[in-house]
């Protein structure tokens, strides 16, 4: 398993922190239970972290690799130290003394350096996005968060010659066919899953406790990435419209928004430009004791917010799938999602939770009403929630991964 930017073992919520991460560490872990061993490659980026771990069970191994300095780079940086990558891999392999059966690769950058592994070792890549350039910068707000060529070219690359593409909804695999004229042929949907042995409901009081939330206060949630493409200033304007009314927000039944995601305590030489711009937001739409940036949390904390929010948020304005959206359901929470990407097949509109067009606080502020006024209607979209989670449990797609996995091997050796 190549993971080359990010590593699943980080804390979730800082800048390149979040679904993918998570998929690569429960995949591994259910890779292991169903009897695959797997060894997850990682860029090191802290010299003093061992670089071989065992947190992930089963025998599988994750592995630190040094490519370029030791130390936290931005993605455009990063392609430079591929080669060394690559070849810390070679050393790995040629170390231990193992042959692996396949490659299964995590954003381009990792398939990259599959294919010149692939070229090596004729094995078998099995390859995942996780999300795409062209289709970020459809969506992109300012010149900064356009995906150069390197990029595009690296994708086109991968989605040529891996053996099979992995495509979490069918609007990525429309997105590879219409902006990547990608054959279908060697690309199968299988969506992310999800841990219920982890993600699921606890009673709303007791979740309410562990976090320090007064059990007469609503609480709505974001959990995600501090970036333009996330759309936490579209949320924050919707809690600013719903808060016109001072009758919403004050009092016994206070409603607050808490966000989950960066570092709001970094200095301001090294706070991101995104999370300095939202955290002005609270104060411009005069609900500054309304909202409040909680920073990383780990992963086991979760639960505990997800089950304690009437709503959990995701005004993305472009998800390849929405793990966030998964867990909450998980765990019975309603989902308010844009209708982008992944979310628009994953939250069901009316059942489990609301779709709103993204990049629209008003039309998200209505929904966010409805959910916030009416408790049954909470009770019933978060009981329909857990239900249809429970399809996406990783058991069931780690025997689809699998089946992947073998037909790629298969058609190698024919």
């Amino acid at each position: 398993m190549l993971s080359y930017h990010t590593c699943p073992l980080a804390t979730l919520g800082g800048k390149d922190t979040g679904g993918m991460n998570v998929y690569v560490r429960d995949l591994t872990r259910y890779m292991g239970r169903a009897g695959v061993k797997v060894d997850v490659f990682t860029r090191s980026q802290d010299e003093h972290v061992p670089h071989v771990l065992h947190d992930l069970g089963y025998g599988n191994r994750v592995v630190h690799v040094p490519s370029g300095p030791e130390i936290p780079l931005p993605k455009k940086e990063l392609s430079a130290y591929l080669p060394d990558f690559v070849s810390g891999i070679l050393t790995f392999a040629e170390t231990k003394g193992i042959v692996y059966d396949l490659i299964h690769s995590h954003y381009w950058m990792s398939g990259v350096a599959a294919l010149e592994l692939k070229a090596l070792w004729n094995v078998p890549v099995v390859h995942m996005f996780h999300t795409l350039g062209l289709m970020k910068n459809r969506v992109a707000q300012s010149p900064v968060e356009i995906e150069g060529d390197y990029r595009l070219e690296g994708e086109q690359k991968v989605i040529l010659n891996a053996d099979k593409v992995i495509a979490a909804t069918p609007a990525e695999l429309a997105q590879l066919q219409w902006l990547y004229q990608a054959k279908t042929d060697h690309i199968t949907i299988i969506p992310p899953g999800v841990d219920t042995s982890r993600f699921y409901p606890i009673p709303k009081d007791e979740a309410k406790e562990v976090i320090g939330v007064p059990t007469d206060h609503k609480m709505l949630l974001f959990v995600g990435r501090i970036e333009p493409l996330k759309g936490l200033d579209v949320l924050i304007e919707a809690i600013g419209r719903y808060c016109e009314d001072p009758k919403k927000h004050m009092g016994d039944k206070k409603l607050f928004l808490a966000v989950i995601g960066g570092d709001p305590e970094e200095s301001p030489e090294k706070i991101s430009a995104e999370m300095a711009r939202v955290q002005t937001l609270p104060a411009k739409y005069g609900i500054n004791d309304v909202v409040t940036f909680l920073g990383k949390r780990d992963q086991n904390t979760l639960p505990y917010y997800y089950s304690a929010a009437e709503a959990v948020v995701v005004p993305s304005h472009y998800e390849s799938f929405g793990m966030v959206a998964l867990e909450a359901m998980a765990c019975g929470a309603p989902v308010v999602a844009s209708q982008v990407g992944g979310l628009a097949f994953l939250v069901q509109d009316g059942v489990t939770g609301f779709t709103v067009p993204s990049g629209e606080p008003e039309a998200l502020c209505g929904r966010l009403k409805a959910l916030i006024d009416d408790r049954d209607l909470r009770r019933k979209m978060g009981e329909a929630a857990i239900i249809f989670a429970q399809q996406y449990a990783w058991e069931n797609i780690t025997e689809r991964m699998i089946k992947v996995y073998k037909t790629a091997i298969a058609e190698k050796g024919s």
